[in-house]
């Protein structure tokens, strides 16, 4: 038997209210470019909207002019979808407080994470959404990833409840010893003073 060998989300698709106020939440807020506007496929009632995230991928939104924005929390039973988290650069993240604000947006507030910030808010219809930003720059030729799962060891191993700064510098630092070769024998701290 062989895995079915995913390599990153293709797309999400949500229901969301009408075709303006999509545009105006996934564009008009969040920045994304609306690229693509056709019907939805199986159902000829809906239209299928197209955002880009920034990364080239796609969130599809089904909009029915019937329906109006409902801003009802949406359920967090088993199985249904908690929360959709966007990465957005520090410069961003420190103006989305104010940003929000100015569109009378309830939020959260800025919640420390330990490898990241977040700010939480709902979509018109009630969804979940978080804007997340890392604390961390990974090595060249490192992902995000790399860095989380070598944090994660670090702190497992030192007994800490939860991934911090500590973990994520020495994580970047065995990392950069392992992928970048030295002339010197001995890599280890010192105290040039």
């Amino acid at each position: 038997m062989k895995k079915i060998q995913a390599q990153g989300v293709h797309h999400i698709t949500l229901t969301g209210a009408d075709r303006q106020t999509s545009i105006d939440f996934w564009e008009g807020l969040l920045g994304m470019p609306f690229i693509f506007d056709q019907p939805n496929l199986d159902d000829p009632n809906q239209g299928h909207l197209y955002f880009d995230p920034g990364d080239g991928r796609l969130i599809t939104v089904f909009t029915n002019e019937t329906r109006k924005a409902d801003p009802a929390r949406t359920p967090m039973d088993p199985g249904c979808v908690h929360h959709l988290a966007f990465n957005v650069s520090r410069a961003s993240f420190l103006m989305a407080v104010g940003r929000l604000d100015e569109r009378g947006i309830e939020h959260t507030g800025v919640k420390d994470r330990g490898f990241m910030d977040s700010i939480y808010f709902t979509d018109p219809m009630g969804l979940l959404i978080e804007l997340a930003c890392y604390k961390f720059e990974p090595p060249f030729g490192c992902s995000h990833a790399d860095v989380m799962i070598e944090a994660h060891r670090l702190r497992v191993a030192r007994g800490d409840y939860n991934i911090q700064e500590g973990h994520l510098a020495d994580a970047i630092e065995m990392l950069v010893e392992r992928r970048q070769q030295s002339l010197s024998e001995d890599r280890g701290p010192k105290h040039p003073y």
